[in-house]
């Protein structure tokens, strides 16, 4: 039997590597037999048999291409791929997310343009360019090519505008920030520094800066210092293996060194911000990337490892932070209660929420983190009850440190230490709403129904007493006399010896 599965393993782990070979070497032919160059006049318009990528547009190489991305089955993106690893280099910066289907066009006026009529531009370059490229090294251009002039001049380039990836020798300025592919993380360079963030929803900070900082790289052991006045630093990953910061200067300020620092490796390099929030380089081996350096070490040390309300020990995995809570991959509060709103503006909001009290916790990366001196835990623990902003608070002990969180809570690490202790909102939001919405309607129904029970009741109970007395008639001068409308159902012997 063992010998059949190692037979069966051995074929399946063979129909896979074929498989994946097969879909290399039908990219590359379609890639192959893509164009080198557009020009005015060209369209393109999705292909509804393709399911992951529809070429567009080669380097020389045929190791990049700009492509169609399908995106959960129906929509469509832009963007650079690696060919060999099918990973995306740069997404453009969609308004939204265009139909696989037509009429969305790709088409260059001088602009290179994605649009359908009904929808109207999803994205453009808005140049007067006469030709589109793509350089070996992955740079999509828009060129203008003036008769006379050596060199086109060169109108937009993708390397301006980094979605959540840097290549060898691309420069990365102040002006620009890399964003991970769902949006919540962000890299930018400050005056002497680059560091990661964290988006802010519908709170403090949301509306204006990167969002909240959670790791940042100072320049502290630099080679030359930072001089004000000499212009912003800028960023450039090189292909020796380190990323450096430079001032108008070829020596630089500060490099971040990779794991292959100096030593010449086979393929290009690359820095991505992942969807976990580290930054992460690798190179490339022909075959596959190699992780060369993570600016995060500690899985504990990230933004949200463990999701909302989570627990990260080192070495240990994740939990919850109310024990009573099992935990899951999506966190251990469920979606319908991960309102990023705060609590301001809500009648009684103290009701919105249950309190969580948790000893042996701290906060990753909390020398990035301001906070107040306090004489207690059950001072610091005030100042956020009374706080409709706030969401919960993270005390030490020993040093008297209060950190006040305006911001929905996400993981937190856990320690040996008891004297570090922690309180939380947990909204009870939608779901309890909408139980006590049910509850509230149930009650005004069952009230209804009683009502509309007992006037049918009554209305009965009054039309039979009607009809009772009706017939019945009463007595005036010893004789039985009824009501008019009743003279019709006496019978004509009744009439005559009444006459009598």
């Amino acid at each position: 039997m063992e010998l059949v599965n190692s037979i069966t393993r051995l074929k399946l782990t063979q129909f896979i590597n074929i498989s994946i070979l097969l879909s290399t070497f039908c990219l590359f032919k379609v890639v192959s037999d893509t164009p080198k160059e557009l020009f005015k006049g060209f369209k393109a318009t999705p292909n509804p048999q393709i399911t992951k990528y529809q070429p567009i547009l080669s380097d020389i190489n045929g190791n990049y291409s700009l492509s169609f991305l399908r995106v959960e089955n129906d929509q469509l993106s832009l963007g650079i791929i690696h060919v060999a690893s099918f990973e995306s280099i740069w997404v453009a910066n969609l308004t939204r997310f265009a139909k696989w289907a037509d009429p969305t066009e790709l088409f260059f006026n001088g602009s290179l343009v994605l649009s359908d009529p009904s929808s109207g531009v999803f994205w453009s370059t808005h140049t007067d360019g006469d030709r589109v490229w793509l350089s070996n090294t992955s740079n999509l251009q828009v060129e203008k090519l003036d008769s006379g002039v050596t060199s086109p001049f060169v109108s937009w380039q993708s390397f301006n505008f980094p979605s959540d990836t840097l290549v060898e020798n691309q420069n990365f300025t102040s002006a620009m920030t890399l964003v991970s592919s769902n949006g919540l993380y962000s890299m930018s360079l400050g005056s002497d520094f680059f560091g990661l963030y964290v988006k802010l929803k519908d709170g403090p900070g949301s509306d204006s800066g990167p969002g909240r900082m959670y790791w940042k790289h100072k320049a502290l052991e630099a080679k030359a210092d930072v001089i004000e006045g000499q212009g912003p630093i800028y960023a450039v990953l090189k292909s020796d293996g380190f990323f450096g910061m430079y001032q108008n200067e070829s020596v630089p300020v500060d490099v971040e060194s990779f794991n292959s620092f100096q030593q010449p490796v086979s393929g290009v390099r690359r820095i991505r911000v992942e969807p976990n929030g580290n930054l992460k380089g690798y190179f490339w081996v022909g075959s596959s990337w190699v992780l060369d350096y993570q600016a995060i070490k500690e899985t504990c040390e990230l933004p949200s490892p463990c999701g909302s309300y989570g627990l990260c020990r080192p070495g240990k995995g994740c939990s919850c932070l109310d024990n009573s809570t099992n935990y899951s991959s999506g966190g251990c509060v469920p979606p319908e209660n991960q309102d990023s709103r705060d609590f301001c503006g809500i009648y009684d909001y103290h009701k919105k929420y249950k309190e969580l009290s948790r000893n042996g916790v701290e906060l990753p990366n909390k020398e990035l983190m301001d906070y107040q001196k306090m004489v207690s835990f059950q001072k610091c623990r005030s100042a956020c009850e009374g706080n409709c902003t706030c969401w919960g608070v993270v005390y030490t002990n020993t040093s008297g440190f209060c950190y006040i969180l305006n911001y929905p809570i996400q993981s937190l690490v856990g320690v040996g230490d008891e004297s570090k202790m922690g309180f939380f909102k947990v909204r009870e939001g939608v779901g309890k709403d909408k139980m006590e919405v049910g509850l509230v309607v149930g009650a005004g129904l069952l009230c209804g129904a009683i009502l509309i029970f007992s006037g049918v009741i009554g209305l009965g109970y009054y039309r039979y007493r009607k009809r009772k007395r009706g017939v019945s008639g009463y007595v005036e001068d010893g004789m039985i006399v009824g009501p008019y409308k009743d003279l019709g159902n006496a019978s004509f012997s009744s009439i005559e010896l009444s006459e009598r």
